[in-house]
């Protein structure tokens, strides 16, 4: 079936349809990474989001049981120069385009992403639309221009009732913003007791179960839309050990009193450099975020900054430096992506012993 890409800034491909039948819109965003596609389309904090792949060719692999973060897709759409149709592995079970057709998704091959992706790096993300091939290109960039998309992306992808996932070590609060299943799988292999809370629970919910320590997840959207969050986190510091993981991150940094700001066109991929500036220290990390921490802002706060983006020298680490507190801008629970940062799992275990300790003295 023949469709078209139409951004609001007035450029439209032509490609081929695939997955539901349905028209779609969201902001236009690109991915770097070679592989990781299924990981990439259940990842909550791409809610609201039409995804630009800009490796050629998508779907090679298909899709099988275990690569999923999350059991729905929050993805709006998915944007590819070719797909492929027959894919090769041993844990193949479906195909791309059948993973779409199941669930409601539509996405569209055959355009020029590298044009695309060029458009995104020099004027900034747009709102774009899938639409069908005969379509009134005029009509859907005056309906793009004039549309404003929700901003409860976070509310949409958060567990709306408290579950478990039992373990015999240190319990950790999950709070989800949107979080992916790789960070409770590496806390799960920590042997951590792990209880995730929706995005809205307050300080005084969480310390009543008690935890050893609290993890803040990855989610979508602009980090100043979850207000109530940043009440909760200030309830928290100090009374028990928190690490955060990119929207976690930047909610940390409010606060304590930074600012967050927009990126021209994000951080998405698993190819990003991160220098530790405390160890001297390259790692090759899994990005997916749209929002920065403002470093200027930083002086006048009890923040430290940690680590920061080679690309771009943006932020990517803060640890606070009074209470038992640290976060990260990228993905240590990778999914996809390289692996390097999985020791900061080990960090948040240690920074609870260490509180534990102490407080038993």
């Amino acid at each position: 079936m023949k469709k078209k890409l139409i951004l609001e800034s007035g450029e439209v491909f032509h490609g081929e349809g695939f997955g539901a039948e349905l028209e779609t819109a969201g902001e236009v965003v690109f991915n770097t990474g070679m592989t990781g596609y299924q990981e990439l389309i259940s990842d909550p904090s791409y809610c609201g989001q039409i995804v630009c792949m800009t490796y050629p060719l998508i779907g090679n692999y298909g899709i099988n049981r275990d690569d999923y973060e999350s059991i729905e897709p929050a993805i709006k759409g998915l944007i590819v120069k070719e797909l492929c149709d027959l894919p090769s592995n041993f844990r193949t079970q479906i195909t791309l385009d059948e993973l779409f057709k199941k669930k409601h998704l539509s996405g569209i091959s055959g355009i020029d992403t590298r044009r695309l992706t060029r458009i995104l790096r020099n004027s900034g993300v747009v709102k774009g639309k899938i639409v069908n091939a005969d379509t009134d290109d005029q009509a859907i960039i005056s309906e793009l221009k004039s549309t404003t998309f929700p901003t409860n992306q976070v509310e949409q992808v958060s567990t709306k009732t408290p579950y478990a996932n039992p373990g015999r070590g240190f319990k950790v609060v999950l709070v989800d913003f949107g979080s992916k299943l790789g960070i409770i799988r590496e806390l799960s292999q920590r042997n951590c007791d792990i209880i995730v809370v929706s995005h809205d629970t307050t300080a005084e919910e969480i310390l009543l179960m008690n935890p050893d320590g609290i993890m803040l997840s990855n989610g979508p959207g602009d980090p100043e839309d979850n207000q109530q969050a940043l009440e909760m986190i200030r309830g928290l510091l100090g009374k028990v050990p928190i690490f955060g993981i990119c929207l976690g991150h930047q909610l940390i940094g409010l606060a304590c009193g930074a600012k967050t700001f927009k990126l021209k066109f994000g951080h998405r991929g698993g190819n990003h450099p991160v220098l530790d500036l405390e160890k001297n220290k390259v790692a090759i990390t899994s990005q997916n975020h749209g929002y920065a921490v403002d470093q200027e802002s930083l002086k006048d706060t009890d923040l430290i900054e940690t680590h920061i983006a080679l690309n771009d020298r943006t932020n990517e680490g803060l640890k606070h430096k009074i209470h038992p507190c640290f976060s990260v801008q990228y993905h240590p629970e990778a999914s996809p992506g390289p692996e390097d940062a999985n020791y900061l799992f080990d960090d948040f275990i240690h920074l609870m012993e260490d509180f534990k300790n102490k407080k038993n003295q």
